[in-house]
């Protein structure tokens, strides 16, 4: 497993002061530095998250963060996966690991079959929290689904001999799993920030619409929008 490197400079906020009260006890000043450490790493994420993995905060708790995962090659490929990202209170100490869960089905040899929970303990025995960060456990997320082989794998027994023993039938209930996180794609768990809806008639109307009379979407104006649509409604 690749060791991660440290957040470079130009990703901490200038200054290095973190505004804490006077009055703040020694406890209440730790948990503000882990507080802002865990700011700093979603911000990171930005311009560092591995390709078609998504995370987006929860809407009331800092520590809790919802994603998707968009498969576009190997034996997982137009697999959509939802998951929930949870950090311990005391995230940023040492053997403070990250927990994920998926809320698809998937059927991986990383992946608990019964709770939807990716291992990543045994993938990162010791979290060591300066040089493990959230991407270093969103590139392991992605690089389950595009694995060859599984012989570290620990948490789908069941998943792991069967893509040594029968690569066939793996592969069945790879599809399988696949398929139905294509369908359960506009199923959006309570809470849960990374929602996805379903196209209404008016908006691919209004898309079509759009295509077929503008060049430069960059300069066209509300009153061109809507002169469109009105001469379109006489035809």
């Amino acid at each position: 497993m690749q060791q991660q490197t440290p957040l470079s400079k130009s990703s901490r906020p200038s200054g290095g002061r973190i505004p804490v009260s006077p009055a703040a006890t020694e406890e209440e000043r730790e948990q503000t530095l882990r507080d802002y450490k865990v700011t700093i790493e979603y911000k990171h994420l930005k311009s560092h998250s591995p390709g078609g993995v998504y995370l987006v905060p929860s809407l009331g708790d800092l520590r809790l963060f919802y994603g998707v995962i968009f498969v576009r090659r190997g034996p997982f490929t137009n697999g959509i996966f939802k998951f929930e990202l949870k950090l311990p209170p005391t995230y940023n100490d040492v053997n403070q690991h990250p927990k994920i869960v998926f809320s698809s089905y998937v059927y991986n040899p990383h992946v608990d079959v019964e709770t939807g929970e990716l291992d990543i303990k045994t993938a990162y025995p010791k979290w060591d929290p300066s040089r493990h960060y959230l991407v270093t456990v969103l590139t392991f997320l992605k690089k389950i689904f595009y694995a060859k082989t599984f012989d570290d794998a620990k948490a789908n027994e069941e998943a792991k001999v069967l893509s040594q023993t029968n690569p066939a039938e793996y592969r069945k209930r790879v599809d399988d799993c696949v398929g139905q996180s294509q369908k359960k794609v506009f199923v959006n768990f309570e809470g849960s920030t990374a929602k996805f809806t379903e196209e209404i008639l008016g908006h691919r109307v209004l898309r079509d619409l759009l295509k077929a009379n503008v060049r430069e979407p960059s300069q066209v104006s509300k009153q061109a929008v809507l002169s469109m649509i009105d001469k379109a409604s006489k035809v």
